[in-house]
């Protein structure tokens, strides 16, 4: 194989919608040699994950929305099969963001070298230790600001963020209930990551009397994945002074029309209760913090790891439109 041939996976139809797969289009590129700074990367995993989906309306949603007819992007693992610059040597591993394609060409000080604890856990750095676990840790520490003995309700609780907060929550001494959609998954939160209280929202009936029953002394924290009935439920119960981490609505991205939202905002102003949205983008302050922190408490076992891992570039759109549907057990992954 000619080690300039790439494939790339590019939108080309913005989805009305749950997205398809003529949506998008597997594409054969022939890539130009590095020149001068430059490095030629293969890629090894790649993420996908809920945020893609606002990048794939004109408008973007909390992000630049992807151009149609070019390869999408994200958080991918790669490593240096030949380089032109001093600083990147062949053999290096690099945390980029060109997902979605299996080979690429980019200037080396776009890239970001990794020194990995395993080699054979290269996918971590897209999950606990990349950008989901840096979303649990910046919006629970940054904007929860949770306390000892405090209860805090996780939405989609055994995704990839998620699941995260949930642990690192529990590292501090607060209270835990998560909300997921399968009996599995909310066994494996109690079980294995410690969760004192999980609801399956499927099957629970009214989630406001759910949540009641699950947090007699109320929330103060909520970490807000999903939106919809899960916030209007959270307002219900949150005490006075409560923190609201919005973080995103996956239960919204897919809507065609704009869906109604809670009916009992009023409580915000009763309840005094603060709600904060954040993009971890914009919190590399705490990069070094979060990844001194978090790799210790998985090398400690500390922190339960599950990722889904699917085999293959063919099949990465299947892995990300499994996300909608609650397919992914932690982590979504696409080794290439």
């Amino acid at each position: 194989m000619n080690e300039y041939n790439a494939s790339q996976i590019h939108l080309i139809k913005r989805p009305e919608g749950l997205p398809d797969q003529s949506n998008f289009e597997k594409v054969a590129v022939e890539l130009t040699p590095p020149s001068a700074g430059e490095v030629l990367v293969k890629n090894h995993y790649m993420s996908v994950d809920p945020y893609m989906r606002g990048r794939m309306r004109s408008e973007g949603v909390y992000a630049e929305p992807y151009s149609l007819n070019k390869p999408m992007y994200g958080g991918a693992v790669g490593e240096v099969i030949e380089s032109k610059d001093s600083g990147l040597a062949v053999g290096d591993i690099v945390l980029n963001n060109a997902a979605w394609q299996d080979r690429f060409v980019a200037k080396a000080d776009a890239l970001n070298k990794l020194d990995p604890f395993d080699m054979n856990r290269l996918s971590l750095y897209l999950g606990t230790l990349g950008m989901p676990g840096m979303t649990a840790y910046v919006g629970l520490f940054r904007f929860g600001e949770p306390k000892e003995g405090e209860t805090v309700f996780v939405s989609a609780a055994s995704g990839a963020v998620g699941a995260n907060v949930c642990q690192i929550a529990k590292q501090i001494g607060c209270r835990v209930i998560g909300s997921v959609g399968s009996d599995e998954k909310a066994q494996w939160l109690k079980n294995e990551c410690g969760v004192d209280e999980v609801i399956n929202y499927k099957t629970c009936g009214d989630l406001t009397k759910a949540l009641t029953g699950a947090a007699p002394d109320g929330v103060d924290v909520y970490f807000e994945n999903v939106g919809g009935e899960h916030l209007q439920a959270a307002l219900n119960v949150m005490n006075h002074f409560g923190r609201i981490v919005a973080c995103g609505m996956i239960g919204t991205y897919n809507a065609a029309n704009p869906q109604p939202g809670p009916n009992n905002l009023m409580l915000i102003v009763g309840k005094k209760i603060r709600i904060n949205g954040f993009i971890v983008f914009d919190h590399n302050d705490m990069r070094q913090e979060f990844l001194s922190e978090m790799e210790a408490w998985v090398k400690t076992e500390k922190l339960v790891v599950r990722e889904t891992i699917v085999e293959g570039l063919d099949n990465a759109v299947d892995a990300f439109l499994a996300l909608f549907s609650g397919k992914n057990f932690g982590k979504m992954i696409v080794k290439l």
